[in-house]
């Protein structure tokens, strides 16, 4: 049975109506026959912003890991380099329409300057890094921001495996001259080699709207 806010009712109308038209009272019950009316509390509009925004990022980074080892097969470490400087941001671009929502990867140790924090990720960020420092384990989290108009959901991103040490341990070791060569010349400014497995690398940034998140309950 569909389910809509109580507040969207009288907009239905509007729309179903010519100005000046009524609604009749067989209409109204024909309506109230058919659709459920159900107010929603914020705390269940936060949880559903919170589930789907771990649904979608875990359906972007599912993205990216399947085509980057793609490109590592038919390419090696260096081609796949180049392919996620051409595509990485597209593919969560791709994601981000599909939602309706906007996808970040955020780092302050980050390769590409756009993947740093604006002044909402930041303070978050800092938070993962400081529990990552004193090995407390962090859980994904969701704020309000815009005047609450918009969920920031995040979840922190760790380096799983020693394969992502290709290109982000150290050079000389993980790193090959291959590949750190490809890496100076597509980022000449990168912070983001040294790592060793589990190290934090950054996080997800997903900006939710609201009125996205109310549509789906």
């Amino acid at each position: 049975m569909k389910k809509l806010l109580l507040l969207f009712v009288s907009a239905s109308f509007g729309f179903a109506c010519g100005q000046g038209e009524r609604v009749s009272k067989e209409v109204f019950e024909e309506v109230n026959k058919n659709m459920e009316i159900k107010r929603l509390t914020e705390v269940e509009i936060l949880e559903e912003a919170m589930e789907w925004g771990d649904s979608i990022s875990s359906e972007a980074q599912k993205q990216l890991i399947s085509q980057l080892q793609n490109a590592i097969s038919e390419k090696g470490i260096p081609g796949a380099i180049e392919f996620c400087n051409v595509n990485a941001q597209p593919i969560l671009n791709e994601v981000a329409k599909r939602h309706t929502v906007t996808i970040k990867r955020v780092s302050n140790r980050y390769r590409n300057p756009a993947d740093q924090p604006d002044s909402d990720e930041s303070a978050l960020l800092d938070a993962y890094e400081y529990n990552a420092e004193n090995g407390i384990k962090s859980d994904p989290n969701i704020q309000k921001i815009e005047g609450g108009e918009v969920f920031l959901y995040t979840k922190p991103i760790a380096i799983p495996s020693g394969l992502c040490l290709s290109c982000h341990g150290d050079p000389g070791k993980e790193i090959n001259a291959e590949t750190l060569k490809k890496l100076d010349e597509l980022y000449p400014g990168d912070l983001a080699k040294g790592h060793k497995v589990g190290d934090l690398r950054g996080m997800w940034a997903v900006r939710i709207p609201k009125n996205e998140v109310v549509k789906r309950l």
